[in-house]
């Protein structure tokens, strides 16, 4: 069995990253991402404004040193369609995940982009806040198995969200968060 990858994160470089980007989000299975139609302009555009929100990051996500994954993290009371909902709470951190699309899916690799991304931000965070689109079903089964609970469906502008939150103790004790503590995953 081969090794599990080195997971990091970095600091998007828009000039460096804009091409790569523009594929991942505009690829047909990144469908709930909601830029299918996007020109790269466009893209540049969004991310330059994520660049330049002090309440929003956009990260890299490299797997042995290779571009594999897009980390969005945010503070979801600055979010325009979040910030009044009464579920959030004082130091809660939003998160979106885009995997790279690629024809040879690596077994167990988007869990473990999952592990890793929701355990980094827990390290610093009381807990996580996603708002998938509730036709995904496929995200739906990666956050349960992160230990992410359903609160309610939300309308926004571009979908209905699951409106989900994980805090440590539900990492913990997830499939996911038991893999991190030396658990099978």
């Amino acid at each position: 069995m081969s090794p599990a990858p080195r997971l990091t994160t970095e600091p998007l470089d828009l000039e460096r990253d804009l091409g790569l980007l523009h594929r991942w989000v505009t690829h047909p299975r990144s469908v709930y991402w909601g830029m299918q139609d996007a020109s790269v302009a466009d893209v540049a555009g969004e991310y330059a404004r994520i660049a330049e929100d002090p309440h929003h990051h956009a990260l890299l996500g490299r797997a042995d040193g290779e571009p594999q994954f897009l980390l969005e993290r945010y503070d979801p009371r600055h979010h325009p369609e979040l910030a009044e909902l009464p579920e959030l709470e004082p130091g809660d951190v939003g998160m979106h995940l885009l995997v790279a699309p690629t024809d040879s899916p690596v077994p167990g690799f988007t869990s473990a982009v999952m592990r890793t991304a929701v355990a980094s931000i827990l390290a610093d965070a009381p807990r996580v806040v996603v708002e998938p689109d509730v036709r995904n079903d496929k995200i739906a089964a990666l956050n349960a198995a992160a230990g992410f609970r359903v609160l309610r469906h939300v309308q926004l502008s571009d979908k209905v969200a699951a409106l989900s939150v994980c805090d440590r103790a539900d990492f913990a004790t997830s499939r996911l968060g038991r893999a991190t503590q030396g658990g099978a995953a």
